[in-house]
């Protein structure tokens, strides 16, 4: 990406130059400017720079990082970005995020600690330091993780205020006629115990008194025949609240055995897709200095194969 000064822009600072012309935070900018991913004329400058007419800088496609496989068969982690008080990550499909009673197997948590050992003392709980949000093991995509005391605590509080901005991307079963809704059927956790169950609002009746307030909007991205894509917003974050209201709503994401009918669970073994079709795709939240951050990926390449194939 390249943009040429103007007599109208001398000595404005080069990161509010960028802030204006790409939309990204000042604190976004400053950090690709660290890490000499923007340069002016071909050199590597502050972000206080001071710029002149007629120069030329030039924004650099950054490398994601990957974290090494130091814990065989477990896949790489994408880093999306990295600073002093967080890590954003891109989990991948079927990783858990982190142990309990009954895991057994290696964890986000244990990739993390091998790479940031110092996360180890984050937060409230030994078994998930630095971690304020989760995602489903087959569910993809942005999760930040706090490296430090202050910023787990920062994290926290937006979560629990529900202003943290999450936003996902979501293949569902049939056609969905509306272009958006919202859902808002309280979830509590199933009699078979290891699934949860939307309640109605009402039961013969009466208003339901059970399980806990939830609402997750969406809007239609692309309407198949057979299938819908989705952009869904959580307002609450129940556990398997995207899976359990959108197969309430009658419309099961694609991939999706636990909450899915029979029918598409056979169709889930004919698509062969080894994972549930969703995906977070970005994340926005404000950092210790008060400035909101925000972070957005692409759909991995499984998932746009194949809504490639369905029609």
């Amino acid at each position: 990406m390249k943009y040429k000064t103007i007599k109208e822009q001398n000595s404005m600072r080069l990161d509010k130059f960028l802030v204006e012309k790409t939309g990204n935070t000042r604190n976004q900018i400053q950090n690709q400017i660290k890490k000499g991913l923007i340069e002016i004329d071909g050199s590597v400058v502050k972000a206080n720079y001071k710029l002149k007419e007629d120069e030329v800088i030039v924004i650099k496609k950054e490398k994601i990082k990957k974290i090494e496989k130091e814990i065989k068969g477990l896949p790489e982690i994408k880093i999306i970005e990295e600073t002093e008080e967080f890590i954003v990550i891109d989990k991948p499909a079927g990783l858990i995020v982190h142990g309990g009673d009954q895991v057994k197997e290696k964890t986000l948590v244990d990739i993390i600690l091998k790479k940031w050992p110092e996360i180890g003392k984050v937060g409230e709980d030994p078994a998930r330091p630095g971690i304020v949000h989760r995602l489903d093991k087959e569910v993809s995509g942005l999760m930040v993780i706090a490296r430090t005391e202050a910023s787990f605590e920062n994290l926290k509080k937006q979560f629990q205020e529900r202003s943290i901005v999450k936003n996902y991307i979501a293949l569902v079963y049939k056609r969905i006629l509306k272009d958006l809704d919202e859902i808002n059927f309280k979830i509590k956790r199933s009699n078979q115990g290891f699934k949860m169950a939307a309640i109605p609002t009402t039961i013969k009746g009466k208003k339901s008194t059970e399980g806990r307030y939830a609402v997750t909007h969406f809007d239609v991205i692309k309407k198949l025949i057979n299938y819908t894509l989705l952009s869904v917003k959580i307002i609450t974050g129940r556990t398997h609240q995207i899976r359990v209201h959108l197969s309430a709503y009658g419309h099961p994401v694609v991939g999706d055995g636990l909450y899915a009918k029979r029918e598409q669970k056979n169709k889930n073994e004919k698509l062969q897709l080894g994972r549930i079709f969703l995906f977070a795709n970005s994340l926005e939240f404000k950092n210790l200095d008060g400035e909101k951050v925000s972070f957005e990926i692409e759909m991995p390449e499984k998932l746009k194969e194949l809504l490639d194939k369905v029609k």
